[in-house]
């Protein structure tokens, strides 16, 4: 496939959803000269699908990809073991090699909404623990050796920790090390991630740069944050996993903070920016967003569907086609009821629901009360968007 050199294109690849550049100018160079350049995406399967927090690097990766330049979606099967300390104030639990994989098995076909794994430039799927599981302690000691204790010490995770005098374990010490050297095996020119990787990705610039003797370029992108300022993802449940349905997506993202929607549109869609109407009501902006979101992930005819079972549902005060049917025993509460089927995280979260007069019987048109309430043959309305039917 021929390098497409074609400035406007390149601006955009440049310009949308970026937070930072390493450097731009740089990296713009490379991308007009006509060189065909190595971009990679590193991923660590801490879960069993991906979300929208990693749709927006995949976005990037494509972009990369329809310019005719070779792209490698990197699992991080090996590095999910360490587990990335980037943003987390205790070590992440560490996992086996077997639930890493398991966590992956969705992954491919997943990224293959936005990249090609077949035909003319087919997109790379590669694994870290093929060189990281094979490094000799010496090894790992040259590495270390790159990088100062007070370098890596500056990571503000890590003096938070060390303020509120919780441990900072030398496992996490390696984690940058490792990403770092996926950069310098696969010779990449590009890595692509969110910003909250930059320090990861930086280490792999710097690797790249004494070890190979060549400029690595680092590509930032922006944060889908919710409106308390937190990630989007797994870790705080509020991600909108791959897995969702049409309907379960476009009531996500209809549950979003009007504050969010110009960057959703800019993030999570390839809609022209320059047709967003910032004058319109915003929730029917936010609708148009919802859309343009489920029809990349279930095409139009799933998008429209699910705009109209939103509207019938939420703006006439119906109850959706979908609606999850459960049966159960005699005398279960409707607090273990709820917990079971995931519809609320915790005890805590159902009394707040019952003290809010959140959770409504629609058979009756009441408001639960009773934080002891037995689950009855019902239809449930639990908050705006959930509801779940009691059948017998």
């Amino acid at each position: 496939m021929k390098i497409i050199t074609d400035e406007k294109k390149i601006e955009e690849v440049l310009t949308r959803g970026i937070e930072n550049i390493f450097v731009k100018d740089s990296l713009k160079n490379k991308l007009l000269s006509g060189k065909k350049l190595k971009v990679y995406l590193g991923i660590d399967p801490t879960g069993p699908t991906l979300h929208m927090g990693h749709a927006i690097p995949l976005m990037k990766l494509k972009q990369f990809q329809d310019l005719g330049h070779q792209v490698i979606l990197l699992m991080g099967d090996f590095t999910a073991m360490i587990g990335d300390p980037t943003d987390k104030l205790a070590a992440r639990k560490q996992l086996s090699h077997k639930e890493v994989l398991n966590n992956l098995k969705k992954y491919k076909k997943q990224a293959s909404i936005f990249l090609k794994f077949t035909g003319d430039n087919k997109a790379e799927f590669k694994f870290n623990s093929k060189w990281l599981s094979k490094l000799k302690f010496e090894d790992i000691l040259k590495l270390a050796a790159h990088f100062t204790v007070q370098q890596i010490l500056g990571r503000e995770m890590f003096a938070l920790r060390m303020n509120d005098d919780k441990p900072v374990y030398l496992h996490e010490f390696m984690y940058p090390l490792m990403q770092g050297y996926d950069s310098v095996v696969m010779d990449v020119d590009v890595e692509v991630g969110g910003n909250d990787q930059t320090f990861n990705m930086l280490v792999g610039r710097d690797l790249v740069s004494q070890i190979l003797k060549k400029d690595k370029s680092v590509l930032t992108m922006k944060l889908l944050e919710d409106n308390t300022g937190k990630k989007m993802g797994k870790t705080e449940g509020n991600m909108i996993s791959f897995e969702d349905s049409s309907n379960e997506m476009f009531g996500k993202v209809m549950s979003w903070n009007d504050s969010l929607i110009e960057k959703g549109f800019e993030l999570c869609t390839n809609f022209d920016l320059s047709k967003i109407n910032v004058n319109q009501n915003p929730r029917d902006l936010k609708m148009k967003l919802a859309y343009e979101i489920v029809k990349i992930y279930h095409g139009e005819k799933k998008a429209k569907e699910a705009q109209d079972n939103f509207i019938n549902t939420f703006a006439k005060g119906g109850v959706p086609k979908d609606i999850l049917e459960v049966s159960v025993k005699n005398d279960m509460k409707l607090v273990d009821l709820l917990l079971a089927e995931k519809i609320v995280s915790s005890k805590t979260e159902f009394r707040r629901l019952i003290g809010e007069g959140a959770i409504t019987d629609m058979d009756k048109n009441e408001k639960v009360k009773d934080i002891e309430a037995k689950a009855l043959k019902t239809v449930y309305k639990i908050g705006k968007h959930r509801f779940i039917k009691i059948i017998d």
